[in-house]
C-alpha cells in the first residue's frame, strides 16, 4: 500500500477577533491526487478570558481569500526527503490568516471548545475527512475556521494532511 507524503501548514499566532467567521487555515489540493486530514488543531496563548467558540472544518465551494502558504516558513514537510507538496499555492489556494471569507459548503467536522483549552481533531483512518484532487471542484478546499467567537487573541491554527498520490 501506498503511503503518500505528510505535511503541516501552521498559522502562529494571528491576532484576530470581531471579525468571524475567519478561516485560520486553508488547503486546496493539486493536480495529481487527493488528500487526507489527519489533525487539526486551534488554540491561542495571550487572553485569559474564558470564553465559549466553535471551531469547524469546512469544504468550501470558494475558496478564501488568504496568505499563500510559503514552504518553510509555515508550510512544512513531515519528512524533509519528502517531495515538494501538490497543494495549490495562492491566495485562492492553500494557506493562513483568511482576509474575505468563501462560501462555506459541508462541515464534516464542528466543535465547540473554550478559548482557554483550544480544540483539536484527531479521527480514526476510517474517518478521516477527504479531499478531492483538484479537477473535482466542489470539494477541493477545506477550511479549519473559528467560527463564532469575537475574543480578541493570537490565535495558532494548524493542519496536517497526508497527499495521496497514486502508486
Amino acid at each position: 500500500m501506498f503511503i503518500g507524503p505528510t505535511f503541516n501548514l501552521s498559522n502562529l499566532g494571528p491576532s484576530t477577533g470581531g471579525s468571524v467567521p475567519a478561516t485560520m487555515a486553508q488547503l486546496k489540493t493539486g493536480t495529481n491526487g487527493a488528500a487526507e486530514i489527519l489533525r487539526a488543531s486551534l488554540t491561542q496563548g495571550s487572553n485569559t478570558t474564558s470564553t465559549q467558540c466553535l471551531a469547524i472544518i469546512n469544504r468550501k465551494t470558494t475558496a478564501a481569500t488568504v496568505t499563500a502558504a510559503t514552504a518553510g516558513t509555515n508550510l512544512f514537510k513531515q519528512n524533509g526527503a519528502n517531495p515538494t507538496t501538490d497543494a495549490t499555492l495562492a491566495t485562492s489556494g492553500t494557506g493562513i490568516s483568511g482576509t474575505v471569507e468563501g462560501t462555506n459548503g459541508e462541515q464534516p467536522w464542528i466543535r465547540g471548545f473554550n478559548s482557554l483549552n483550544g480544540v483539536e481533531y484527531l479521527s480514526s483512518p476510517e474517518e478521516r475527512i477527504m479531499v478531492a484532487q483538484v479537477s473535482n471542484t466542489t470539494y477541493n478546499i477545506v477550511g479549519l475556521t473559528l467560527a463564532n467567537t469575537a475574543l480578541s487573541a493570537n490565535w495558532v491554527a494548524d493542519l496536517k494532511w497526508r497527499e495521496l498520490r497514486g502508486a
